[in-house]
């Protein structure tokens, strides 16, 4: 080689070295840093449009199995509806996915197992009312800011900015929220076909003690139901008793949404959670409560899909109704009442999201799949109700039923992407997205609404309480122990275990915050 083409061969060399850098460089800062493959970095051109959004286009991408863990009931038909989605996916992000039920009863426990064993999961369903900021405290998720950018522009342009906002916990997002209503009522939901059985005038039902003399009738003449069937809090749920807490349900200390105090306050002391406390214990020593209320691993779903519920205390908004009669095999024999104010608050916009685990192998592809149940007619009615003329038949956006509806039924389109993409079952109102909208019109929003709690400086007290939690409220708030000593007791242990100490601690943040605004 001549002195000539070594120099340029040299500096050929430099040249293609410096541009592998600067690409390495650009392309190791997309995306997440958590778990980041990579694989989503694309030439232009070799990019397609999925949800409104640029994606490396499928054959660019290596495949990927993903898995998805949420409460809920195993279903006959899963593995038929896992093939058929695995087939869409594959399609659009190379990727399949397995689905992971935990039943409603046993939920709580084998998810803090599976957070604290590290277990390799890409998506978990979470909730503000379900532990979720006492998690991310843990690690168990990551920020989603970026790849919400970078993979989730449907998500962007189709969700209510409010929600995302809403959600985050110190200017981050760790779960995409379900696109669904805003406002948040308690009330119950019950058997119509009973009620007109029996005779009975539910229009005279305004408020909890009203269910008195209901329950005294359908006890006596339908042994066979629950008047009201529960696994815990009955009406002192979070979303009936109206009491915000700050971010976090599982983490004690509260306002009253639908008042205007700024003074946050264990429940425990509040009048309303005390009244409540012992109408639960009156209609449980009548027999209208299950007597495994505190215990029972049976969810309610569950439970009505047996036929042996007369009612639930539930979270009301347009057609739940309808939902819990169709997931029961039921359609048309439900009717609902709301009981009490509506309301907003930040927990309402993180009430139901999907979260990125932290031990993800593929966080870009997780991000892929939520952002097509945000905009993907197609897959997100795959998932929540089964195969078109298998397990429900179509009319424009209406379904209908089918003797197989049963084998794929799962009740929960209130936690996967948007609602607003989902068929309207035949025993509800065609209008029902519309009521939707007009159900979050005129809500009363809580002083806290936009507040998050940062848990971290009282991490070691909120995990002891977290025990004491586990181990009297059940049986205090569904009327299972003498309300008077339970709650004493209950009390003491939240005290001993430092609930002071966070209370105090929320309320010196609450107070920055507003003083902020």
């Amino acid at each position: 080689m001549t002195k000539r083409n070594k120099g340029k061969w040299v500096s050929l060399l430099l040249f293609t070295m410096i541009t592998a850098m600067i690409v390495t460089a650009c392309s190791g800062n997309k995306g997440n840093d958590k778990g980041n493959t990579g694989e989503a970095t694309q030439k232009p051109e070799q990019t397609e449009k999925t949800g409104g959004e640029e994606t490396a286009a499928p054959e660019e991408l290596k495949p990927h199995k993903l898995t998805m863990v949420y409460p809920g009931t195993t279903q006959t038909d899963e593995a038929v509806i896992e093939e058929a989605l695995n087939k869409l996916l594959t399609e659009k992000i190379n990727a399949t996915i397995d689905l992971m039920p935990i039943d409603w009863g046993a939920w709580d426990d084998k998810i803090n197992l599976m957070i604290a064993g590290r277990d390799v999961i890409d998506i978990y369903f979470t909730a503000q009312w379900n532990g979720h900021a006492n998690n991310v405290s843990k690690g168990a998720f990551i920020p989603l800011n970026d790849l919400i950018d970078q993979y989730g522009q449907g998500i962007k342009e189709t969700l209510d900015p409010a929600f995302l906002e809403g959600a985050k916990i110190n200017g981050k997002n760790y779960g995409v929220p379900t696109n669904k209503e805003l406002a948040s009522a308690g009330g119950i939901v019950y058997r119509t076909d009973v009620t007109d059985e029996l005779g009975i005038d539910m229009s005279q039902v305004k408020e909890p003690k009203d269910l008195d003399a209901v329950y005294a009738i359908v006890k006596e003449k339908r042994p066979d139901l629950v008047p009201l069937y529960t696994t815990g809090a009955v009406f002192n749920a979070h979303y009936f008793g109206n009491y915000d807490f700050l971010g976090d349900s599982t983490i004690p200390g509260a306002l009253v949404k639908d008042e205007t105090g700024t003074t946050v306050a264990a429940v425990e002391d509040l009048p309303r959670y005390q009244e409540f406390l012992k109408l639960a214990r009156d209609f449980y020593q009548k027999g209208y409560i299950n007597a495994d209320a505190a215990t029972t691993q049976v969810a309610s779903a569950d439970a009505w899909k047996a036929g042996k519920v007369f009612s639930t205390v539930e979270p009301m908004k347009p057609g739940k109704d309808a939902e819990i009669a169709s997931a029961a095999g039921i359609p048309g024999k439900t009717a609902q009442i709301i009981m009490t104010s509506k309301t907003v608050a930040t927990s309402e916009t993180a009430g139901s999201m999907l979260g990125i685990s932290s031990t993800s192998t593929n966080p870009e592809r997780a991000m892929m799949f939520i952002n097509l149940l945000h905009t993907d007619k197609e897959i997100n009615n795959l998932l929540n109700f089964g195969i078109e003329g298998v397990h429900y038949t179509r009319s424009g956006e209406i379904i209908t039923p089918t003797d197989k509806t049963g084998d794929y039924s799962p009740g929960s389109a209130w936690m996967f992407g948007s609602q607003f993409l989902n068929y309207v079952w035949n025993t509800e109102a065609p209008d029902k997205w519309e009521q939707f909208k007009a159900f979050n019109e005129g809500a009363i929003s809580s002083p806290a609404l936009g507040f998050v709690f940062d848990s971290e400086p009282v991490k070691a007290e909120v995990g002891a309480l977290a025990n004491v939690i586990r181990q009297f409220q059940k049986a205090v708030e569904t009327g299972s122990v003498d309300t008077e000593q339970g709650l004493k007791d209950y009390r003491q242990a939240l005290k001993d275990a430092g609930i002071d100490k966070v209370i105090a601690e929320k309320q010196k943040q609450f107070d920055a915050f507003l003083a902020s605004k």
